[in-house]
């Protein structure tokens, strides 16, 4: 398994970390996703651990807290051999205060995550999402002290803005505080928005991307296919509920050449478009996610091999997007 720096720290890590928004799914949205319990969860982590993965990646709103439960008791016994990510900020109760990125809700956050994963400490922490109504001072503030202690040991954010992103390293430095280390946003062949705003941002500013669904909401696992039906899986039970939309043609004219280069090569069209974000600057981490280990074994083998120039190219020019104001004005 290659290892890569987590963004701009000296942690290594496994160039792939299991997701595990699959664990538990005790609500109706994440059961659309799966319903791995405890001893499911064991195995897949087994399997993991034998083929060098030893990073798994969660949130406490996965299942409203069901899926760090399950992957403490899954780690029972090996938690030092391993990290782990998980996040703070959406809505976890009906509390005006359950919610956000306050002094407040971080630390009654952080305090559960611990319980439910069975831990001391948090290996990385990721303000899940960007909370306007908190000043930036009040979260860095609040990250920093919880580095301090001991309770976590990096801090990384997701789904924020390139302004937003930037305005938090600034004010870290301005503070003397802890910075962002890496960032975890969405990228996928059929999603490569992140490359106008963040990517040069991440870049300039030294930081790396853990990518979440890189197979584009379970459109790119090969089952989804012209003049076909769609098979049994997340998309059909209506596992992309909330997933941007994607032209369809579109979509069929990508998944037309991912085949093509699948019997070429002989590696699926899941495996073809992970190694192609494996290959993409910036990158430090692509998060994986499996019903079944069948799943989890064929998304592992996606790495220890390389796409050609010549398919790499190929996709890369069948799914690049119009640039947003400014950047087409830069290709003039």
């Amino acid at each position: 398994m290659e290892y890569r720096k987590l963004g701009n720290s000296g942690l290594q890590v496994p160039v792939l970390s299991l997701g595990t928004g699959t664990f538990g799914g005790t609500n109706e949205f994440f059961q659309r996703w799966g319903q791995t319990d405890v001893k499911e969860a064991s195995r897949l982590i087994d399997i993991c651990l034998e083929r060098g993965i030893n990073f798994f990646d969660t949130a406490n709103v996965y299942s409203l807290g069901a899926s760090e439960e399950v992957l403490g008791k899954a780690l029972k016994g090996r938690r030092d051999h391993t990290i782990i990510a998980t996040k703070g900020t959406y809505t976890m109760g009906d509390g005006i205060n359950e919610r956000g990125s306050s002094r407040f809700h971080i630390q009654n956050a952080v305090h559960d995550s611990l319980k439910r994963l069975a831990t001391d400490y948090i290996d990385v922490y990721f303000m899940h999402g960007f909370d306007s109504n908190t000043p930036v001072e009040e979260t860095l503030r609040t990250l920093d002290n919880l580095v301090t202690s001991g309770k976590v040991r990096y801090i990384g954010c997701s789904n924020f803005t390139a302004w937003q992103l930037m305005k938090s390293l600034a004010i870290s430095e301005k503070l003397s505080v802890e910075k962002y280390i890496i960032y975890q946003g969405y990228y996928s062949l059929i999603g490569r928005d992140y490359e106008q705003e963040l990517m040069p941002l991440i870049k300039d500013q030294d930081l790396g991307l853990m990518v979440w669904s890189p197979l584009g909401w379970g459109r790119l696992t090969g089952k989804i296919k012209r003049n076909q039906p769609i098979a049994d899986g997340r998309i059909q039970s209506g596992g992309a509920v909330g997933s941007p939309p994607v032209d369809d043609e579109f979509l069929y004219n990508v998944i037309d050449v991912l085949e093509r280069i699948s019997n070429e090569t002989g590696k699926t069209i899941s495996q073809i478009a992970i190694n192609w974000l494996a290959q993409q600057e910036t990158v430090s981490n692509i998060v994986i996610g499996a019903r079944n280990e069948q799943q989890l074994i064929e998304n592992i083998e996606a790495v220890g091999w390389s796409l050609s120039k010549e398919y790499r190219s190929e996709l890369t020019a069948i799914t690049k997007q119009t640039p947003i104001y400014p950047h087409w004005i830069g290709e003039r």
